[in-house]
C-alpha cells in the first residue's frame, strides 16, 4: 500500500511539509509507504481545456514542458493520495490548481483515479481554509475517490514554518487521519 502527498507549498520544509509528515506518521506505524511529490514553486502551467487528453492512447496532458505528465505515473501506482496546500487568498496555490486541473482531466476522462482514497491538508495563517479543503476535496470527488476524514476539518494554524507545531488540535487532526487512512487502505486491501 502506498500515499502519495502532493505539495503544492513554494516552501519546501514548510508547514504544509510539516503536516503531511505528520499524517505520514501514523501512516508509517502501519507500515504503509509514503512519498511526496514537491509541485509548490515549480512552473506548472494550466489546463487550456483542449480536452485533447482524451483523445491520447496513454494518459497524460499534450502541454509537456512542465513536468506535469512525469507525476501522472506515480499518481496512478498510488493507493491514495494527499494533496497539501497553503491558503493564498482563500484557496488553493496556483500549482495545486493547475495541478488539480490537469491531472484530473487527463484522469476523468478515463476513470483513473475511481476508489482511490483521498484526503486533503491544508495549512492556513488566519481564514479561508474551508475553501481550499472544499476545492481538493472536489477533486477527489468527481473522480470518484473516496475522502477519509478525520476528527476535525484537516488543517493546521500557523504563518511562519513550524508554527504549526504550536496548533495541538491541528496536529492530533493530521495523526488521527493517517491513522483513519491506514484503516481505510487496510479494509479495501481486504475485499
Amino acid at each position: 500500500m502506498k500515499v502519495l502527498a502532493i505539495n503544492g507549498s513554494p516552501r519546501k520544509g514548510g508547514n504544509t511539509a510539516q503536516l503531511i509528515e505528520q499524517v505520514f506518521l501514523s501512516l508509517r506505524k502501519e507500515g504503509i509507504e509514503c512519498d511526496t511529490l514537491q509541485i509548490g514553486g515549480q512552473p506548472i502551467h494550466g489546463c487550456t481545456a483542449c480536452r485533447k487528453c482524451f483523445e491520447r492512447e496513454h494518459p497524460g496532458c499534450v502541454i509537456t514542458k512542465d513536468g506535469i505528465n512525469e507525476l501522472i505515473p506515480r499518481v496512478l501506482e498510488a493507493d491514495a493520495l494527499l494533496i497539501g496546500s497553503p491558503v493564498y487568498f482563500t484557496d488553493v496555490t496556483a500549482e495545486t490548481k493547475a495541478f488539480i486541473d490537469r491531472v484530473g482531466y487527463v484522469c476523468r476522462g478515463r476513470n483513473l483515479l475511481r476508489r482511490k482514497l483521498g484526503a486533503a491538508v491544508i495549512a492556513v495563517r488566519r481564514a479561508g481554509a474551508l475553501h481550499a479543503f472544499d476545492t481538493i476535496n472536489h477533486f477527489f470527488l468527481v473522480n470518484e475517490m473516496m475522502v477519509v476524514g478525520s476528527s476535525y476539518w484537516n488543517l493546521g494554524i500557523g504563518r511562519e514554518p513550524g508554527d504549526i507545531h504550536q496548533d495541538e488540535e491541528g496536529l492530533r487532526t493530521m495523526h488521527t487521519l493517517g491513522e483513519n487512512m491506514a484503516w481505510a487502505l487496510k479494509a479495501l486491501a481486504e475485499t
